[in-house]
């Protein structure tokens, strides 16, 4: 289902026309309306491309250790190398929710102008969003929710009961002529709330599709050692079934090993996240993997966009008001060999 690329799209949205254009301006000197009569909104300040205030904006994230998340570093430092009025200050990446804060206490006490965290722990790091809110640098929370909305100015992130909403409808779309279809789940760390969001967003989905029916589901650990474990034993114990989805494009790198080793080809494949190397299968389609559902990570580039409009007291071209919004909710488009191409440069390894 071919979608506007969220990349593209923010971008759309960020970086709008703000000016009036002359023959507006002419226009607006020949009317017979008042200036008073005027929407204030064509005058307001919009974030663009053009040089402006200077920003430094600190960035802390938790450790690189999967390939979404380094692609979220790696995204952020692009983005802000892009703008000569901005200088990022970045930490070394933590899982240990002590040495985080810790960094991110540095950043306050340097006086950054705007803080991107992305937090190991939302709710382990709640307090340190508060300290720099309170201390009058704005917050934007990446992805992983704080507690409390006092500690960010905006957040931004994906959509994980969207990934499985629209898992199951693409699924569900292509099994729903076939009398007593089968589909299994490999889902990521149970243990983790947008583990249960995506699985109950695939349910949901299935819902609409009385035909379909999920037979098993396993939970992997986000790692290719799990996801082949974990994929074995779901092929072991389901000798038929139509369709499988994935929650995680690394994990699914393990999975499709094992998919291979059984000598499997019966059935068809959805991803999740948006790895290169599963856009990569999805382009040759000379296997199971028909399609992923993306969890952007190119979402670090609009945080520094809107880091970036922050520090300089801007608001957001294509929109009204004077400021940015309090969250941007991402959305979850899935690829396929008909799209994959326009999404191939935002692919992650």
């Amino acid at each position: 289902m071919p979608q506007p690329t969220p990349f593209a799209s923010r971008r759309g949205l960020l970086f709008g026309a703000a000016a009036v254009s002359a023959g507006a301006f002419l226009t607006g000197c020949t009317s017979n309306e008042s200036d008073d009569d005027k929407p204030a909104a064509n005058d307001r300040p919009a974030a663009d491309d053009k040089p402006g205030k200077p920003v430094t904006i600190g960035f802390a994230g938790p450790q690189a250790d999967h390939g979404w998340l380094a692609a979220i570093n790696d995204n952020a430092k692009k983005r802000a190398e892009k703008y000569s009025d901005v200088t990022l200050e970045t930490t070394e990446g933590s899982n240990d929710t002590a040495q985080q804060i810790g960094q991110i206490e540095t950043l306050i006490n340097k006086k950054v102008d705007v803080l991107v965290i992305l937090p190991a722990d939302g709710k382990a790091l709640t307090q340190v969003g508060l300290k720099a809110m309170r201390a009058g640098i704005p917050v934007v929370n990446l992805d992983r929710i704080f507690n409390s909305p006092q500690a960010y100015r905006c957040w931004i992130g994906g959509d994980n009961y969207g990934m499985g909403l629209n898992a199951g409808h693409y699924i569900g779309e292509k099994l729903k002529d076939k009398p007593g279809a089968r589909v299994i789940e490999l889902a990521g760390l149970d243990n983790l709330e947008l583990t249960k969001q995506r699985t109950q967003g695939f349910d949901d989905a299935l819902k609409n599709y009385p035909n379909i029916k999920k037979v098993a589901r396993q939970a992997a650990e986000f790692t290719v050692e799990s996801g082949q474990a974990k994929m074995a034993q779901l092929l072991q114990a389901q000798s038929k079934f139509d369709a499988l989805w994935n929650h995680d494009d690394d994990q699914g790198v393990g999975a499709l090993r094992a998919i291979e080793q059984a000598g499997r080809d019966d059935f068809l494949m959805v991803g999740g996240a948006g790895a290169l190397s599963a856009f990569e299968a999805i382009k040759a389609d000379n296997g199971v993997l028909k399609a992923t559902v993306l969890y952007p990570p190119t979402m670090a580039a609009s945080a520094i966009d809107l880091a970036r409009a922050l520090g300089q007291g801007k608001g957001v071209g294509g929109l009204a008001e004077y400021e940015i919004p309090a969250s941007l909710t991402l959305y979850s488009a899935v690829v396929d060999k008909e799209n994959v191409d326009r999404y191939m440069s935002t692919g992650f390894k």
